[in-house]
């Protein structure tokens, strides 16, 4: 699209798709706290986000039906919902991910939304080389190891290319979210790390982007702002991180050393876990074994290979900044951590 039009809309009313998950229910809060008319759909009901004052939608997004309903009325769909992890099968995460965001897309034509905000991932760009300082022209990744990656692509693709003087869409790539609240990333690296089981992968040294909750709560917001007033998000894809990359390792350890657990000791080369994941996924797929392999090829690029982003276009159209540092975060992130 050419030059885009001066934007007067308010928000009042939103839809949060997945609002009860972890990045969604940040979202959920924010917008109440914003005064926003909140409403959200899941496979279930949040007790928590209803205490909060807003209102669930029990439903499936695929459901023609339920998303008419729920997105009837709303100024602005932030599509949160998505299947991640790195195992199983395809059909589960091309249902919920691509279809899903199928038909999040026409229930907003349909009831006239005018704008969409969509929780991406770095992931759509992961072409298995170390990325460092990339920014947005950084194109899709072409081949991939986990089927989670390949169905993001296929959804912002989708998310962005609905863009038009209708309906004002953009989207968000948060790199590994965290903090208090987190039921997956920290979780799961706390209990490798008790039980001795988490082995350094690679010479240790690479450095990847980390993205605390608070901040990308108000990146979801502050897209939402420039889609209502300039409009000069629109179409657009954004990193969304802490603005400086951590030594991965380092701040396992760190975070390890906060948590009262032993220092990772031992270590495996890149391309020693590469094969082991190779070999993994091979004996799962031909088991059909439905729980994740302790290794993948996925894993091993992420936990071997420097994956951090320039989100200067981020702070440029967004105007987004990570107020909660990483050091604030972790010390907001702990202190959660040892109240469970």
């Amino acid at each position: 699209m050419g030059a885009q039009e001066n934007r007067t809309l308010t928000i009042k009313r939103a839809l949060v798709t997945g609002g009860g998950g972890f990045v969604g229910k940040v979202v959920v809060r924010r917008l109440l706290d914003l005064g926003v008319e909140t409403r959200v759909i899941g496979r279930h009901r949040y007790p928590e986000v209803e205490a909060m004052g807003a209102k669930c939608l029990v439903g499936d997004i695929t459901d023609e039906t339920i998303m008419a309903q729920a997105t009837e009325g709303v100024d602005i769909v932030f599509h949160v919902a998505a299947l991640a992890g790195i195992w199983g099968p395809w059909n589960s995460y091309y249902e919920t991910n691509v279809l899903g965001t199928e038909k999040v897309i026409d229930s907003c034509r349909k009831n006239r939304v005018p704008m969409l905000v969509y929780t991406s991932t770095p992931s759509v760009v992961f072409n298995r080389l170390d990325i460092c300082g990339e920014d947005e022209r950084l194109g899709y990744a072409d081949s991939f190891l986990c089927h989670y990656a390949k169905s993001k692509v296929m959804a912002e693709k989708m998310v962005l290319a609905a863009h038009s003087p209708g309906l004002y869409t953009c989207a968000l790539r948060p790199h590994l979210i965290w903090g208090p609240g987190d039921p997956h990333l920290l979780p799961r690296l706390l209990a490798s790390g008790r039980k001795r089981q988490l082995k350094r992968v690679g010479d240790g040294a690479n450095l990847v982007d980390i993205s605390y909750i608070d901040n990308v709560a108000d990146a979801h917001i502050l897209a939402a702002k420039n889609l209502a007033d300039r409009g000069t998000a629109g179409g657009k894809a954004y990193f969304i991180s802490q603005g400086t990359p951590v030594n991965l390792w380092r701040w396992i350890d760190e975070l390890f050393a906060l948590m009262d657990i032993p220092k990772i000791e031992s270590a495996i080369s890149f391309g020693t876990a590469s094969r082991l994941g190779h070999m993994l996924e091979a004996a799962y797929s031909l088991l059909r074994l439905k729980q994740e392999p302790r290794m993948t090829r996925f894993v091993a690029e992420q936990l071997a290979k420097s994956h951090y982003f320039s989100i200067t276009a981020a702070r440029r159209d967004l105007g987004y900044e990570p107020v909660v540092s990483t050091e604030e975060g972790l010390r907001r992130t702990v202190q959660w951590l040892k109240s469970q």
